[in-house]
């Protein structure tokens, strides 16, 4: 499969599917590397008892999320050594 370093459904996980959605399912970003980006993540998250609850974004597990969470990535990253040579 063409991409398929971007994009794998694991249906042998025991949690799988983590998150109610129809379509495909990817598994790639099982943890979501935008966690730690509070309001920047850009995903439908909110604070229980002061801890970040994802379990209403489905951004990772979408067929474009591979491409978003690491332009998202990319961002942060430009924006963090912007800040560390002004």
């Amino acid at each position: 499969m063409e991409f398929s370093y971007r994009f794998y459904t694991n249906k042998a996980c025991k949690y799988f599917p983590c998150h109610a959605m129809e379509g495909d399912f990817n598994c790639m970003f099982c943890y979501c590397p935008l966690y730690l980006l509070d309001e920047g993540c850009g995903g439908n998250f909110s604070y229980v008892g002061g801890v970040k609850d994802c379990s209403n974004c489905t951004i990772p597990h979408r067929p474009k999320g591979y491409d978003y969470i690491n332009d998202r990535l990319r961002e942060e990253i430009s924006k963090r050594k912007e800040a560390n040579e002004g």
